[in-house]
């Protein structure tokens, strides 16, 4: 093959390859992994503005689970270097001591008369018990715990990403400033953009076993302790976090993921 006919067959394939790399470019979409490993310490130490809801979101633990273990109460308040026990702790092993009980020695009974002859015998002292004041009653913060019969879709616009092992909510598709809105009723426990990959989010608690997330948002318009009612805009669509405009929508179920569709009116 001559000079002139290779030449002329780099020029076509170099060609080809400007002609198939032309197109437009975009950030490859990648679903949310939001579950991370436990440490191999299992221990966690508490963030700056971190609360119990975070920690126990990122870990898909139940945050009860995790009050419980940790001995923390309710309004389950954290502090920043806070360690904080993500699994039960192991079986201390007790090795069984030997201890050698002494001997006593033999006393005399004679001795024993002779020292305690003569000797007046004490009358027990009367003993003032002073009765604690009674305390004053302190009502416990509320905490949200609504029976929810139906769940609200929290925005309009189409499911382009389903719920599945590597995908813990569902993705719904809009414009950037749509309108977001509570599923349920609840309390705002996590208002922020904390947590790796989820941009702008909120975590509201709905009862004791319930959890609902809203990620991506590009405003939030509430924040954490705000009580919300069902149908309540609460934010509004961006994409903070992700390479499109969309709402990345979670339940979860004693902080484990459930697929939303399965609980949404239709």
């Amino acid at each position: 093959m001559s000079v002139f006919c290779r030449l002329r067959i780099m020029l076509v394939f170099c060609f080809l390859l400007a002609a198939c790399d032309s197109g437009n470019h975009y950030a490859p979409v990648t679903e949310i992994n939001t579950i991370e490993s436990i440490p191999k310490t299992g221990q966690y130490h508490v963030r700056h503005e971190e609360t119990l809801y975070e920690i126990a979101w990122r870990y898909g633990l139940d945050y009860r689970y995790l009050a419980a273990r940790n001995r923390i109460k309710v309004p389950y308040r954290v502090h920043p270097g806070q360690i904080i026990y993500l699994r039960d702790a192991e079986a201390a092993v007790v090795t069984p001591v030997k201890i050698k009980t002494p001997i006593a020695e033999p006393v005399s009974m004679t001795a024993a008369i002779e020292d305690s002859a003569g000797e007046p015998e004490e009358k027990p002292q009367p003993v003032l018990v002073s009765l604690p004041a009674s305390k004053q009653v302190v009502q416990k913060k509320k905490e949200p715990d609504f029976s929810v019969s139906v769940w609200q879709w929290p925005a309009r616009g189409k499911i382009i990403r389903s719920f599945s092992g590597l995908n813990k909510g569902i993705g719904i598709a809009g414009q950037k400033g749509d309108p977001v809105y509570a599923t349920a009723p609840g309390k705002v426990v996590y208002a922020g953009d904390g947590l790796r990959g989820y941009g702008n989010l909120l975590i509201i608690k709905h009862n004791s076993t319930y959890l609902s997330a809203y990620a991506h948002n590009q405003r939030l318009l509430v924040k954490e302790g705000d009580w919300v009612s069902q149908g309540q805009k609460i934010a509004e669509m961006g994409n903070t976090g992700t390479d499109r405009v969309m709402l990345h929508f979670e339940i979860r179920r004693a902080g484990k993921p459930v697929n939303p569709a399965s609980l949404l009116r239709s």
